[in-house]
């Protein structure tokens, strides 16, 4: 690597050119920092990680069960996922992932946390169209279990609710798209997602609509590049029991 940037893997794929490169800054001395774009959107950065953490944090703090199972939806640099596998908790971790690279990342250890989701025996990383298995209730997020319900979906694949990577994800957000994900659930089952900015009132009344409980959380962290902080919403909604 050069002292200063490092282009790790570069992929065509259907939603545009994925990139992930390695770089550093003079403000943060030798440490390496990881960023992902597709096509013109800059995905994540190994620099902001707070709001992987708050997502399941939230997302799974709801809960009151000894053991649970979970569904991540979008595996970017593993932020997520490792999260949640800190719930002690938490008995099985599926993964899915649109982008088959994003997997092979992990899977090649060329992002920090890959080996940390591929060691772990609870972890299985998965390549499927998140949206269309949530659209599909005749199946379960789990290839091997199809009959499978889930405690808890965690999902951080668009910047929000009415910001998209792809149009395609538009019918996920209505209260028909959110019905279908919610069948999905165990009874007091959650669903938890993460949106950059703050919370829309709009998409909280939907899911107030589909959901015996919701609300959102507005989190504000530190963002090193501006000098200051940045905000970002959790939305968390639960079934009836």
């Amino acid at each position: 690597m050069s002292l200063s940037f490092e282009e790790l893997d570069f992929r065509e794929t259907p939603l545009g050119d994925l990139l992930l490169r390695r770089r550093r800054m003079p403000q943060f001395g030798d440490l390496d920092i990881y960023e992902v774009k597709l096509g013109d959107d800059f995905l994540m950065s190994s620099l902001f990680h707070e709001a992987e953490h708050q997502l399941s944090k939230l997302g799974l703090g709801v809960l009151e069960k000894d053991e649970i199972d979970v569904v991540v939806g979008g595996l970017g640099l593993g932020y997520t996922a490792v999260s949640a596998l800190e719930d002690s908790r938490v008995s099985s971790l599926v993964v899915v992932d649109y982008l088959e690279a994003v997997i092979e990342w992990h899977q090649q250890g060329l992002v920090p946390l890959g080996k940390v989701l591929t060691d772990d025996s609870r972890c299985r990383l998965v390549h499927a169209d998140f949206f269309a298995l949530s659209r599909n209730l005749e199946t379960s997020f789990d290839p091997n279990a199809p009959a499978k319900k889930h405690d808890a979906i965690l999902l951080d694949i668009d910047h929000t609710p009415t910001n998209l990577l792809n149009c395609t994800n538009e019918r996920f957000y209505s209260e028909e798209g959110l019905g279908e994900l919610a069948r999905h659930l165990c009874p007091g089952g959650v669903f938890a997602l993460w949106a950059d900015g703050e919370p829309e009132a709009t998409f909280t009344e939907h899911l107030g609509k589909v959901f015996a409980q919701a609300e959102a959380r507005t989190i504000e962290f530190a963002n090193p590049l501006l000098g200051g902080t940045s905000k970002g919403a959790v939305y968390v909604a639960q079934t009836s029991c």
